[in-house]
Protein backbone atom coordinates (compact mmCIF):
# COMPACT_ATOMS: atom_id res chain seq x y z
CA UNK A 1 0.00 0.00 0.00
CA UNK A 2 1.13 3.90 -0.70
CA UNK A 3 0.34 6.73 1.82
CA UNK A 4 -0.27 10.31 1.00
CA UNK A 5 -1.27 13.32 2.95
CA UNK A 6 -5.07 14.26 2.71
CA UNK A 7 -4.46 17.61 0.37
CA UNK A 8 -2.30 19.95 2.84
CA UNK A 9 -3.31 18.45 5.78
CA UNK A 10 -0.91 16.48 7.91
CA UNK A 11 -3.46 13.43 8.29
CA UNK A 12 -1.91 10.34 6.20
CA UNK A 13 -4.33 8.40 4.25
CA UNK A 14 -3.70 5.40 1.61
CA UNK A 15 -3.65 6.36 -1.76
CA UNK A 16 -6.25 3.96 -2.67
CA UNK A 17 -9.84 4.86 -1.23
CA UNK A 18 -12.15 1.93 -0.45
CA UNK A 19 -15.96 3.02 -1.61
CA UNK A 20 -18.74 1.77 -0.01
CA UNK A 21 -21.64 2.38 -2.43
CA UNK A 22 -22.53 -0.88 -3.06
CA UNK A 23 -23.07 -1.97 0.32
CA UNK A 24 -26.42 -2.96 0.99
CA UNK A 25 -27.77 -2.45 -2.85
CA UNK A 26 -25.05 -4.80 -4.42
CA UNK A 27 -23.20 -6.15 -1.47
CA UNK A 28 -24.45 -8.15 1.58
CA UNK A 29 -24.07 -7.11 4.95
CA UNK A 30 -22.13 -9.97 5.71
CA UNK A 31 -19.73 -9.68 2.41
CA UNK A 32 -19.20 -5.82 3.14
CA UNK A 33 -18.17 -6.56 6.44
CA UNK A 34 -15.48 -9.14 4.88
CA UNK A 35 -14.43 -6.40 2.29
CA UNK A 36 -14.16 -4.01 4.87
CA UNK A 37 -12.38 -6.26 6.96
CA UNK A 38 -10.10 -7.44 4.13
CA UNK A 39 -9.57 -3.67 2.89
CA UNK A 40 -8.15 -2.42 6.31
CA UNK A 41 -5.83 -5.76 6.76
CA UNK A 42 -4.23 -5.02 3.70
CA UNK A 43 -3.48 -1.34 4.63
CA UNK A 44 -6.33 0.78 3.33
CA UNK A 45 -7.32 3.83 5.53
CA UNK A 46 -9.36 5.61 3.83
CA UNK A 47 -13.22 4.26 3.47
CA UNK A 48 -15.44 6.32 2.07
CA UNK A 49 -19.15 6.76 1.56
CA UNK A 50 -22.18 9.28 1.54
CA UNK A 51 -25.69 10.01 3.24
CA UNK A 52 -27.57 9.46 0.06
CA UNK A 53 -25.92 5.93 -0.83
CA UNK A 54 -28.57 2.90 -0.28
CA UNK A 55 -31.01 3.16 -2.90
CA UNK A 56 -33.88 5.59 -3.95
CA UNK A 57 -36.21 3.21 -1.56
CA UNK A 58 -33.22 3.34 1.67
CA UNK A 59 -31.22 6.25 1.63
CA UNK A 60 -28.57 6.03 4.42
CA UNK A 61 -28.26 2.32 3.97
CA UNK A 62 -24.96 2.03 3.55
CA UNK A 63 -23.94 4.75 6.35
CA UNK A 64 -25.93 1.95 8.49
CA UNK A 65 -24.05 -1.03 7.33
CA UNK A 66 -20.60 0.82 7.57
CA UNK A 67 -21.74 1.80 11.07
CA UNK A 68 -22.72 -1.45 12.53
CA UNK A 69 -18.85 -2.41 10.84
CA UNK A 70 -17.23 0.06 12.80
CA UNK A 71 -19.42 -0.77 15.92
CA UNK A 72 -18.52 -4.31 15.80
CA UNK A 73 -15.11 -4.72 14.66
CA UNK A 74 -13.40 -1.56 16.73
CA UNK A 75 -11.89 -0.45 13.97
CA UNK A 76 -12.68 2.75 14.11
CA UNK A 77 -9.78 4.59 14.70
CA UNK A 78 -7.73 2.57 12.36
CA UNK A 79 -9.60 4.37 9.20
CA UNK A 80 -10.16 7.94 7.72
CA UNK A 81 -13.98 8.34 7.60
CA UNK A 82 -15.59 10.46 4.79
CA UNK A 83 -19.03 10.82 3.91
CA UNK A 84 -21.06 13.23 2.04
CA UNK A 85 -24.12 15.78 2.20
CA UNK A 86 -26.25 17.04 -0.47
CA UNK A 87 -28.73 14.53 -1.29
CA UNK A 88 -31.93 14.55 -0.87
CA UNK A 89 -32.90 12.70 2.49
CA UNK A 90 -36.18 13.29 2.60
CA UNK A 91 -39.83 14.66 1.51
CA UNK A 92 -39.21 18.27 3.19
CA UNK A 93 -37.98 21.59 1.30
CA UNK A 94 -34.71 21.46 3.22
CA UNK A 95 -33.75 18.06 2.85
CA UNK A 96 -31.09 18.42 0.96
CA UNK A 97 -28.57 21.08 -0.42
CA UNK A 98 -26.20 22.94 1.53
CA UNK A 99 -27.91 25.09 3.52
CA UNK A 100 -26.85 25.91 6.86
CA UNK A 101 -29.91 24.15 8.23
CA UNK A 102 -29.55 20.79 6.40
CA UNK A 103 -25.77 20.63 7.41
CA UNK A 104 -26.56 20.75 10.67
CA UNK A 105 -29.31 18.02 10.82
CA UNK A 106 -27.52 16.29 8.07
CA UNK A 107 -24.21 15.60 9.93
CA UNK A 108 -26.35 14.68 12.60
CA UNK A 109 -28.19 11.83 11.21
CA UNK A 110 -24.84 10.51 9.64
CA UNK A 111 -23.15 10.37 13.25
CA UNK A 112 -26.03 8.05 13.82
CA UNK A 113 -26.33 6.38 10.94
CA UNK A 114 -22.29 5.55 11.23
CA UNK A 115 -22.36 5.13 14.80
CA UNK A 116 -19.01 7.58 15.51
CA UNK A 117 -19.02 10.91 17.39
CA UNK A 118 -16.74 12.00 14.47
CA UNK A 119 -16.51 12.28 10.66
CA UNK A 120 -12.77 12.68 8.99
CA UNK A 121 -13.81 14.39 6.13
CA UNK A 122 -17.42 15.64 5.23
CA UNK A 123 -17.97 16.18 1.88
CA UNK A 124 -20.34 18.17 -0.67
CA UNK A 125 -21.16 15.83 -2.96
CA UNK A 126 -22.70 18.64 -5.31
CA UNK A 127 -22.50 22.60 -5.48
CA UNK A 128 -25.47 23.87 -4.03
CA UNK A 129 -26.15 27.16 -6.37
CA UNK A 130 -28.32 28.39 -3.69
CA UNK A 131 -26.66 28.53 -0.83
CA UNK A 132 -23.82 31.23 -0.27
CA UNK A 133 -20.13 30.71 0.75
CA UNK A 134 -20.58 32.57 4.05
CA UNK A 135 -23.02 30.30 5.04
CA UNK A 136 -21.83 26.74 4.34
CA UNK A 137 -18.38 27.78 5.89
CA UNK A 138 -20.29 29.40 8.81
CA UNK A 139 -21.89 25.78 8.90
CA UNK A 140 -18.71 23.52 8.08
CA UNK A 141 -16.87 25.66 10.77
CA UNK A 142 -18.90 25.42 13.36
CA UNK A 143 -19.19 21.70 12.98
CA UNK A 144 -15.25 21.65 13.00
CA UNK A 145 -15.37 23.47 16.39
CA UNK A 146 -18.24 21.55 17.70
CA UNK A 147 -15.92 18.03 16.81
CA UNK A 148 -18.05 16.45 14.59
CA UNK A 149 -15.76 17.00 11.73
CA UNK A 150 -12.39 17.31 11.15
CA UNK A 151 -11.84 18.30 7.61
CA UNK A 152 -14.16 19.60 4.50
CA UNK A 153 -14.34 18.45 0.56
CA UNK A 154 -15.74 18.54 -2.23
CA UNK A 155 -17.26 16.79 -4.92
CA UNK A 156 -18.31 17.23 -8.45
CA UNK A 157 -16.79 20.64 -8.14
CA UNK A 158 -15.94 22.84 -11.50
CA UNK A 159 -12.44 24.54 -10.78
CA UNK A 160 -14.53 27.84 -10.47
CA UNK A 161 -16.39 26.23 -7.17
CA UNK A 162 -12.76 25.15 -5.86
CA UNK A 163 -11.80 28.97 -6.34
CA UNK A 164 -14.68 30.48 -4.86
CA UNK A 165 -15.18 28.12 -2.05
CA UNK A 166 -11.41 28.31 -1.42
CA UNK A 167 -11.39 31.88 -1.31
CA UNK A 168 -14.05 33.02 0.75
CA UNK A 169 -13.00 30.30 3.50
CA UNK A 170 -9.41 31.88 3.29
CA UNK A 171 -11.43 35.77 3.97
CA UNK A 172 -12.90 34.20 7.09
CA UNK A 173 -9.42 32.49 8.21
CA UNK A 174 -10.87 29.09 7.70
CA UNK A 175 -8.95 26.07 6.38
CA UNK A 176 -11.40 25.91 3.27
CA UNK A 177 -11.42 22.46 0.93
CA UNK A 178 -8.62 19.96 1.17
CA UNK A 179 -10.11 17.50 -1.30
CA UNK A 180 -11.84 17.24 -4.38
CA UNK A 181 -13.84 13.92 -5.60
CA UNK A 182 -13.71 14.25 -9.84
CA UNK A 183 -15.09 12.05 -12.42
CA UNK A 184 -11.57 11.15 -13.87
CA UNK A 185 -10.69 7.55 -15.75
CA UNK A 186 -8.83 7.37 -19.27
CA UNK A 187 -12.36 7.70 -20.82
CA UNK A 188 -13.33 11.22 -18.99
CA UNK A 189 -10.23 13.46 -18.70
CA UNK A 190 -12.06 16.99 -18.72
CA UNK A 191 -10.86 17.67 -15.73
CA UNK A 192 -7.41 18.10 -16.17
CA UNK A 193 -8.30 21.38 -17.97
CA UNK A 194 -9.39 23.11 -15.26
CA UNK A 195 -10.22 21.07 -11.89
CA UNK A 196 -6.86 19.28 -11.64
CA UNK A 197 -5.06 23.10 -11.44
CA UNK A 198 -7.24 24.41 -9.00
CA UNK A 199 -6.85 21.65 -7.29
CA UNK A 200 -3.10 22.00 -7.28
CA UNK A 201 -3.27 25.45 -6.42
CA UNK A 202 -5.27 25.42 -3.53
CA UNK A 203 -3.25 22.02 -2.30
CA UNK A 204 -6.52 19.95 -2.83
CA UNK A 205 -5.65 16.10 -2.94
CA UNK A 206 -8.02 14.78 -6.18
CA UNK A 207 -9.62 11.61 -5.54
CA UNK A 208 -11.10 9.94 -8.60
CA UNK A 209 -14.54 7.94 -8.95
CA UNK A 210 -15.54 5.69 -10.94
CA UNK A 211 -12.10 4.86 -11.77
CA UNK A 212 -12.88 1.80 -14.18
CA UNK A 213 -15.11 4.14 -16.19
CA UNK A 214 -18.42 1.82 -15.01
CA UNK A 215 -16.55 -1.58 -15.85
CA UNK A 216 -15.32 0.08 -19.40
CA UNK A 217 -11.77 -0.36 -18.85
CA UNK A 218 -11.22 -3.61 -17.07
CA UNK A 219 -11.07 -5.77 -19.90
CA UNK A 220 -13.99 -8.12 -21.44
CA UNK A 221 -14.87 -10.30 -18.61
CA UNK A 222 -15.40 -7.04 -16.62
CA UNK A 223 -18.12 -6.24 -19.37
CA UNK A 224 -22.04 -6.34 -19.26
CA UNK A 225 -22.34 -6.99 -15.11
CA UNK A 226 -23.86 -3.59 -14.48
CA UNK A 227 -26.47 -1.06 -15.85
CA UNK A 228 -28.78 -3.86 -17.27
CA UNK A 229 -25.97 -6.16 -18.17
CA UNK A 230 -25.80 -4.03 -21.50
CA UNK A 231 -22.29 -4.39 -23.16
CA UNK A 232 -21.19 -1.27 -24.88
CA UNK A 233 -18.77 -2.76 -27.26
CA UNK A 234 -21.27 -4.90 -29.54
CA UNK A 235 -23.21 -1.55 -29.47
CA UNK A 236 -22.86 -0.76 -33.31
CA UNK A 237 -23.48 2.94 -32.74
CA UNK A 238 -20.65 3.03 -30.28
CA UNK A 239 -17.71 1.46 -32.97
CA UNK A 240 -15.29 4.42 -31.95
CA UNK A 241 -15.31 3.36 -27.92
CA UNK A 242 -15.34 -0.28 -29.20
CA UNK A 243 -11.81 0.14 -31.43
CA UNK A 244 -10.74 2.39 -28.46
CA UNK A 245 -11.21 -0.19 -26.07
CA UNK A 246 -10.03 -2.75 -28.68
CA UNK A 247 -6.34 -1.21 -28.33
CA UNK A 248 -6.69 -0.68 -24.34
CA UNK A 249 -6.55 -4.33 -24.12
CA UNK A 250 -4.25 -4.97 -26.68
CA UNK A 251 -1.63 -2.50 -24.76
CA UNK A 252 -2.45 -4.55 -21.63
CA UNK A 253 -1.81 -7.79 -23.15
CA UNK A 254 1.32 -7.25 -24.65
CA UNK A 255 2.81 -6.19 -21.15
CA UNK A 256 1.12 -9.05 -19.40
CA UNK A 257 -0.65 -6.37 -17.47
CA UNK A 258 -4.72 -6.94 -16.18
CA UNK A 259 -6.46 -3.92 -17.75
CA UNK A 260 -8.51 -2.87 -14.86
CA UNK A 261 -5.37 -2.87 -12.69
CA UNK A 262 -3.53 -0.89 -15.62
CA UNK A 263 -6.29 1.65 -15.28
CA UNK A 264 -5.84 2.77 -11.28
CA UNK A 265 -1.91 2.28 -11.80
CA UNK A 266 -2.43 5.18 -14.75
CA UNK A 267 -4.65 7.37 -11.95
CA UNK A 268 -1.64 6.73 -9.47
CA UNK A 269 0.73 8.36 -11.58
CA UNK A 270 -0.82 11.45 -12.62
CA UNK A 271 0.00 14.17 -11.00
CA UNK A 272 -2.03 15.68 -8.50
CA UNK A 273 -4.09 12.06 -7.59
CA UNK A 274 -4.23 11.26 -3.97
CA UNK A 275 -6.10 8.22 -5.09
CA UNK A 276 -8.67 6.48 -6.95
CA UNK A 277 -12.08 5.06 -4.90
CA UNK A 278 -12.96 1.40 -5.68
CA UNK A 279 -16.24 0.59 -5.15
CA UNK A 280 -15.89 -3.63 -4.67
CA UNK A 281 -18.99 -5.63 -4.99
CA UNK A 282 -16.91 -8.84 -4.18
CA UNK A 283 -13.96 -10.13 -2.42
CA UNK A 284 -11.98 -10.80 -5.93
CA UNK A 285 -12.91 -7.24 -7.02
CA UNK A 286 -10.88 -5.60 -3.87
CA UNK A 287 -8.29 -8.18 -4.48
CA UNK A 288 -7.95 -7.14 -8.03
CA UNK A 289 -7.85 -3.49 -7.06
CA UNK A 290 -4.51 -3.78 -4.84
CA UNK A 291 -2.80 -5.29 -7.50
CA UNK A 292 -2.59 -2.06 -8.82
CA UNK A 293 0.19 -0.86 -6.72
CA UNK A 294 2.45 -3.78 -8.47
CA UNK A 295 2.33 -1.86 -11.72
CA UNK A 296 5.09 0.83 -12.50
CA UNK A 297 4.31 2.44 -15.88
CA UNK A 298 7.43 3.53 -17.38
CA UNK A 299 7.58 6.97 -19.51
CA UNK A 300 7.00 4.48 -22.63
CA UNK A 301 3.80 2.87 -21.56
CA UNK A 302 2.39 6.63 -20.81
CA UNK A 303 3.06 8.05 -23.93
CA UNK A 304 1.26 5.00 -25.31
CA UNK A 305 -2.00 4.81 -23.11
CA UNK A 306 -1.98 8.90 -24.20
CA UNK A 307 -2.10 8.09 -28.23
CA UNK A 308 -5.20 5.60 -26.77
CA UNK A 309 -7.06 8.01 -24.77
CA UNK A 310 -5.86 11.44 -25.39
CA UNK A 311 -6.55 14.12 -23.09
CA UNK A 312 -8.00 17.49 -23.68
CA UNK A 313 -4.56 18.83 -24.69
CA UNK A 314 -3.21 22.01 -24.61
CA UNK A 315 -1.13 23.58 -21.13
CA UNK A 316 -4.19 23.80 -18.74
CA UNK A 317 -5.67 25.61 -17.59
CA UNK A 318 -5.62 28.09 -20.58
CA UNK A 319 -5.26 25.50 -23.47
CA UNK A 320 -9.14 27.05 -24.93
CA UNK A 321 -7.43 30.08 -25.12
CA UNK A 322 -5.06 29.73 -27.39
Amino acid sequence: MQYSQLGRTGATVSRLVLGTMNFGPHTTEEDAFAIMDRAVDQGVTFVDTANVYGGAEHRGWTEEIVGRWLASSGRRDEIVLATKVYGEMGPGANDRGLSALNIRRAVDASLRRLQTDHIDLYQMHHVDRSAPWEEIWQAMDLLVAQGKISYVGSSNFAGWHLAQANETAARRGSLGLVSEQSLYNLLSRDVELEVLPAAEHYGLGVIPWSPLSGGKLGGRSEKGVRRGGADRRHDPADASLTAQLDRWEAFCAERDLAPGQAALAWLLHRPGVLGPIIGPRTMEQLDSALGAFEIELTAEDLTAIDEIFPGPGGAAPEAYAW
